[in-house]
């Protein structure tokens, strides 16, 4: 059975605090509320990716780099794009990590392997130094795992 939309956000705060997963400017304006804009089905993932797949640490916002997870209007890397910006980080479905103690392309390999793990379909971009996992559908696309370049 699956989790509800709360059980998963009170597990999740075992392994991350809002802040690191919302830009700043989220995080100021709504606090512990900011949850709220997260999708389900990416914290879903999230929350098996973490525990279940990884099993190590693994960080999205840090000091220095604060829109990896949830992006706002007023971010630069979205207030900055001449065209229209749709990304999973401004849906609230995506989120940047890097894992403790393995490189982004051993935790891909992980997830790659562990796929029949996950609650639905994910999107990884490939040939990038982080871990990028979201859950944006693709219309057209059958695999459990994904893998795009941007």
């Amino acid at each position: 059975m699956r989790q509800t939309r709360d059980e998963l956000i009170r597990e999740l705060h075992e392994y991350f605090q809002i802040s690191e997963l919302v830009c700043d400017h989220t995080h100021s304006a709504w606090g512990e509320r900011a949850w709220q804009f997260l999708d389900t089905d990416y914290l879903a993932c999230l929350l098996v990716i973490r525990r279940d797949i990884l099993k190590a640490p693994m960080t999205c916002n840090h000091a220095g780099a604060h829109q990896r997870g949830l992006r706002c209007n007023r971010c630069e890397l979205v207030r900055t794009k001449g065209k229209v910006y749709l990304s999973s980080h401004v849906l609230g479905k995506a989120g940047d990590f890097t894992v403790d103690g393995m490189t982004a392309q051993e935790a891909r390999s992980l997830i790659r392997n562990n796929a029949h793990l996950l609650p639905c379909p994910i999107r990884m971009e490939a040939g990038v130094t982080w871990l990028h996992f979201d859950v944006l559908p693709q219309y057209g696309i059958k695999q459990k795992v994904y893998e795009f370049t941007a």
